[in-house]
């Protein structure tokens, strides 16, 4: 059904579109910084947003690494949770606006 346009008929259609639309574009974000995140758990790698203070420079500071593990970590389910109540949004929305 690709390119297949729907003739809107009022506005109260359209907005229903438009919000279909920005629930949709905001699950893909979400799902991106879930990735991101996810990476830079993997990689063991500390994202710029991420920003502590501590006395020790040493590498061997455990107090840094494990403090950007388990914000990384909250990053991840907070995400989760956000993925998951606009994922409802999506799939609650009416059929004549997923052909958009």
């Amino acid at each position: 059904m690709q390119g297949t346009h729907i003739k809107i008929i009022g506005a109260q259609q359209a907005k229903i579109c438009n919000i279909y639309k920005n629930t949709r574009i905001k699950l893909l974000k979400t799902n991106a910084v879930i990735w991101f995140n996810k990476m830079c758990e993997i990689e063991n790698q500390k994202p710029n947003y991420i920003q502590f203070k501590t006395r020790g420079k040493t590498p061997q500071d455990k107090t840094t690494s494990n403090a950007i593990k388990f914000r990384i970590n909250q990053e991840i389910k907070f995400s989760y949770y956000k993925k998951q109540s606009k994922h409802t949004a999506v799939s609650n929305t009416p059929r004549m606006c997923k052909s958009m």
